[in-house]
């Protein structure tokens, strides 16, 4: 049967989506010798393929691995960095990411810190990342001063950003220090930095980000304690299965 080079690439385990396009862009993969290219439609029984000179099959799957990951200030959402940056590659052991096709799922701007889940499932990091499912994310923020409650209650309603009004968000009153406001913000889309830059319009520049969760999972160890920057964990069985209800929701 006949699929998008790029979706059987994910399906294998060899890069999420996004990143089977970009090897494809980059003249990494090939189609019984030929360069392969985007919605190119092969047949797995039939076409070799190939990528970085090397061939690839089902059979070569790695297992699957699902993991959640404390990351750092400095530390880019991504498996390579062209500034030489550190990635949240570099915080897991050579040995359980080098060759499984591991690869963060969405972003988390170097600034902040927090929850990210790292996987080579490629067909869930797809569904994850799409627009559709709304999968709420969880952030603690420390803003400059003290938003008022009309403020608060904008930021809820939804600011225009680059002339399209963001969703509604959940924003909640932590607690006020001398200077600075702590909130608990809960949202259901992932536009780039968008905290940050509400939080800039609005008069309130972010000092500290941090992802507490991704839906129900909570940025903690097995035992109940928080994961530690730097720290990360295998993903538990309730938690994964939580994952695949939204992949299998999306066919």
């Amino acid at each position: 049967m006949e699929e998008r080079i790029q979706k059987i690439l994910s399906q294998w385990g060899i890069a999420s989506r996004r990143q089977a396009e970009d090897m494809i862009r980059r003249s990494r993969v090939r189609i019984n010798g030929e360069l392969a290219h985007l919605g190119q439609k092969v047949d797995p029984q039939k076409d070799t393929i190939t990528v970085d000179g090397k061939s690839v099959s089902p059979d070569q799957r790695p297992a699957l691995v699902y993991l959640l990951l404390h990351k750092e200030v400095g530390v880019v959402s991504t498996c390579h960095d062209p500034h030489g940056r550190k990635t949240v590659l570099d915080l897991l052991p050579t040995e359980l990411h080098s060759g499984q096709g591991i690869h963060p799922v969405g972003r988390l701007d170097a600034d902040s810190t927090g929850a990210i889940i790292l996987t080579n499932d490629g067909e869930l990091t797809f569904w994850l990342t799409h627009p559709r499912h709304n999968i709420p994310k969880t952030y603690q923020v420390l803003v400059e001063g003290h938003p008022t409650e009309s403020v608060l209650r904008t930021w809820r309603q939804g600011v225009l950003l680059d002339g399209r009004k963001t969703r509604p968000a959940q924003v909640k009153l932590i607690e006020k220090f001398a200077d600075t406001t702590c909130l608990e913000i809960i949202l259901k889309e992932g536009r780039n930095r968008q905290i940050r830059r509400v939080a800039e319009q609005l008069g309130h520049p972010v000092i500290k980000l941090h992802r507490t969760a991704i839906g129900k999972i909570q940025l903690r160890s097995p035992g109940g304690k928080p994961l530690r920057e730097g720290e990360y964990r295998h993903l538990e069985e309730s938690e994964i299965r939580f994952l695949e209800k939204i992949k299998a929701n999306s066919y």
